[in-house]
């Protein structure tokens, strides 16, 4: 039986020892900073923090190109070779990325690359769905595995709460009326993946202690999320108390397992510090 190869991007934020027990293939993306190229998931997400103290610019962002998706499909078939690759890429809404993929892998045989439609921790719940169908169906064909994938794509639900508007207004994403009155009124916007596109869809009042709480509340009102498993993702700079809370909110609420994925540079870049986010699959 031929061996199925999953890959990704570094913007899932993918951790590090799930994508060793699974043999994810991770490939990085950019981050540039005064005008040099750091690759996302090998910079510290505190260098970017401490750029934006220095100049108040947050980096700017890249996605992988083309030679890098070369490199990583040769490096997967010589070192799996007759190996079938599937590839589940960041969305194609907010990046180039996908395209790129789609660009390297035309010359390829026995390739599969699926547009994931989500970021960070909404990506990752669909790499790990992929996994863990791989790990209890080893001989499954791929056409099925990916038609399983495909399926679940939209059922992936990420919502995520920056820790204050000091990097989206850097990054021109408020306007300075905008976030002089957010700041004022302590407002913090919930961002979600819809169709694929990043949009703002409610904003909260208070200290991100309540905003957690209140964005998990209405997360689990308004999607039906498995409970065997859900992502809770963070930016450094969130507070334990939080983090313990929502683990006691999502025992509550009776989900099996929780994990909890850190923010890369790449979402950090965007997010800045302190930031909260959930990730599940609909049922």
């Amino acid at each position: 039986m031929r061996k199925i190869i999953l890959s990704t991007e570094s913007g899932a934020d993918l951790p590090e020892d799930l994508a060793s027990k699974y043999a994810v293939q991770v490939v990085p993306m950019h981050v540039i900073m005064d005008g040099k190229d750091y690759l996302d998931g090998v910079l510290p997400v505190e260098e970017i923090y401490d750029y934006y103290g220095r100049t108040k610019k947050i980096p700017s962002t890249a996605a992988t190109n083309v030679h890098e998706y070369q490199e990583l499909f040769t490096k997967i078939r010589a070192d799996y070779p007759d190996s079938i690759i599937i590839h589940i890429g960041y969305t194609s809404k907010a990046s180039s990325s996908f395209q790129n993929a789609n660009i390297a892998a035309e010359e390829l045989e026995d390739i599969f690359l699926i547009d994931a439609l989500n970021v960070t921790g909404g990506l990752a719940a669909i790499v790990l769905y992929a996994a863990t169908v791989l790990e209890k169906e080893p001989t499954i064909e791929p056409e099925r595995l990916v038609e399983k994938i495909e399926a679940v794509v939209p059922k992936s639900r990420l919502a995520f709460t920056p820790g204050s508007l000091d990097f989206l207004r850097a990054g021109g994403r408020v306007s300075n009326m905008a976030y002089l009155g957010g700041a004022l009124l302590k407002i913090k916007p919930c961002i979600e993946l819809k169709d694929g596109k990043l949009v703002s869809t409610k904003k909260y009042r208070g200290k991100m202690m309540g905003v957690s709480e209140k964005l998990f509340q209405e997360y689990l009102t308004e999607y039906n999320i498995d409970r065997e498993q859900l992502y809770f993702i963070y930016s450094i700079g969130l507070e334990d108390s939080i983090k313990q809370r929502m683990d006691e909110l999502a025992k509550e609420a009776g989900f099996q397992h929780v994990r909890w994925i850190q923010a890369g540079a790449m979402i950090s870049t965007h997010s800045g510090p302190g930031g909260f986010g959930i990730a599940g699959l609909e049922a």
